[in-house]
């Protein structure tokens, strides 16, 4: 159904529901579902449900790096960016045929989340930052 299971720190399972279905579950409820008839829909509790709903417009403002099934809670826009423009450059060093190891993606993570906090302290005039 669109969701993964895990086992949290108490050995009970959990069900990650996956970014796809929390998008279903909104386009549902805006065409006139209930909250009650989703959560039976989806065997989840009605509670989940309204959290999903309450928080749509960041769920539907949230765009996930190919192969992303879930966002991690508490990503941000700024993380989002930050990996997208280190995908970005990971690509481009690539293509020129540099290697990368561990301690020169970690100095870039630092350095475009550093350039894209200036950004956003600036208030986005200086647009988007260097890869």
């Amino acid at each position: 159904m669109g969701s993964k299971n895990f086992s949290d720190i108490k050995g009970r399972s959990k069900k990650m529901i996956t970014l796809e279905t929390k998008l279903e579950m909104i386009n549902i409820y805006e065409e006139g579902m209930r909250i009650v008839n989703l959560a039976s829909t989806y065997g989840s509790n009605q509670s989940t449900i309204g959290k999903i709903i309450k928080n749509k417009e960041a769920i539907q403002a949230s765009k996930p790096s190919k192969g992303m099934t879930a966002l991690a809670s508490g990503v941000t826009s700024i993380n989002d960016k930050m990996e997208r423009l280190l995908l970005l450059w990971i690509k481009e060093k690539k293509i020129s045929g540099d290697t990368l190891t561990q301690s020169v993606i970690s100095h870039k993570v630092s350095a475009i989340f550093a350039d894209l906090m200036e950004a956003q302290r600036d208030g986005g005039h200086k647009g988007t930052p260097r890869v």
